[in-house]
């Protein structure tokens, strides 16, 4: 029996995995991958090229996660060929996605192609850990993050990731509420003025399209559109309003997108835009942890608990840090493992690394204007 066969196997720590990676190791293969940070493309363990510097290196344990991470194939060890030599859907429709980028696939695509859905699904969800809607999803996002790298604009990226018109995104918000897109908008118009109203806009950012709702006077929810947990954070809020929930803009949205553009585009590290909280006081007291960690800093879950007073609570801190349904401005993506390595997050781990060096510019900025005389 292998450590593989072992039913509680979990990756290795960093140290012994760059060895394994420095000796091709063969003993990971369909087990450990690598995602190199400066090249962007991910590994076999037994990749024959040229070995990357440790501190460049991700490690995945799944086919999935390294997608979801935002790295592409390594084309010389070409970690995909035994998802598509085991599975032969898999090579013909990862081939048919390269074919057509700019392509928005559903599953009627599928049953035109003369695929079985059900088998689609299984096959991807054996290999991947998701399905190939899923996966397709996540290449247009990377696509959308390209987009920005090679100065493309924020549309064109929000574009990229799945959302051709504010009709379509009402299509979607509607979808996951499982209310109409008209009902919603009636729900708002025919609210009386007293009433505390929450409206619902998107807001494109170069790392995808967001929902963000707001009143008036705060903001109540800001997620990515592919975040899991967002239909059931929408639903809360649409029971917490009492039907009071719709399509429309505040100044508040208006704030948000101009402070977010800023955000991305280095001019701004903080925000001011009002928060509302929905949770306990003690997860309102970790939100606030969050926020007064500075940008281009990190904290793990315990020293979190720290910050706090709470010493023994890092795994009610770490629940509430998942909790949270304003993202960016309250920045769990600041939360790291205590080993150092990228913890999960619900916009995804590619999303996390990105923001996580876009603050690191914002720190060494701010480093090289205090060393000025």
């Amino acid at each position: 029996m292998t450590l593989f066969d072992l039913p509680d196997f979990k990756l290795p720590n960093s140290d012994t995995l760059y060895t394994a990676l420095l000796a091709r190791d063969p003993s990971y293969e369909g087990r450990a991958w690598v995602g190199v940070t400066s090249t962007g493309v991910f590994c076999r363990l037994t990749c024959p090229a040229r070995k990357p510097k440790a501190e460049n290196c991700r490690w995945f344990d799944s086919l999935g996660a390294c997608i979801e991470a935002g790295f592409r194939p390594c084309k010389r060890c070409q970690p995909l060929k035994s998802a598509t030599d085991a599975e032969p859907v898999i090579e013909e429709l990862l081939t048919a996605l390269n074919a057509r980028p700019d392509h928005r696939w559903r599953e009627t695509d599928l049953t035109a192609m003369g695929y079985d859905r059900g088998t689609v699904r299984r096959a991807f969800k054996r290999h991947f850990g998701m399905s190939f809607l899923e996966l397709a999803r996540l290449e247009r996002l990377r696509r959308g993050f390209e987009v920005m790298g090679d100065g493309g604009t924020v549309l064109e990226a929000g574009l990229e990731a799945g959302f051709s018109s504010a009709s379509a995104f009402r299509a979607r918000v509607g979808a996951l509420l499982g209310i109409a897109p008209s009902e919603l908008s009636r729900a708002l118009s025919g609210a009386l003025s007293s009433d505390p109203l929450l409206s619902i806009d998107w807001i494109d950012t170069p790392l995808g399209p967001m929902i963000a709702v707001a009143d008036t006077r705060t903001l109540h929810l800001l997620e990515f559109m592919d975040r899991k947990a967002l239909p059931t954070e929408l639903r809360k809020l649409a029971e917490g309003a009492k039907g009071r929930l719709g399509f429309g803009r505040t100044p508040v949205h208006d704030q948000l997108a101009q402070q977010l553009s800023d955000y991305f585009d280095g001019k701004r590290a903080a925000f001011t835009v009002p928060l509302a909280y929905h949770g306990s006081a003690f997860y309102a007291q970790v939100w606030d942890a969050l926020r007064a960690i500075p940008a281009g800093e990190t904290r793990s879950y315990g020293q979190l608990a720290q910050d706090i007073a709470r010493p023994t609570a890092s795994r009610a801190v770490a629940r509430a840090n998942g909790a949270n349904q304003i993202a960016i401005l309250i920045p769990c993506h600041r939360v790291i493992g205590a080993d150092g390595a990228l913890t999960g997050y619900g916009g995804g781990l590619w999303r996390k690394q990105r923001l996580l060096e876009i603050e690191a510019g914002y720190a060494r900025a701010s480093s090289a204007k205090s060393d000025q005389p």
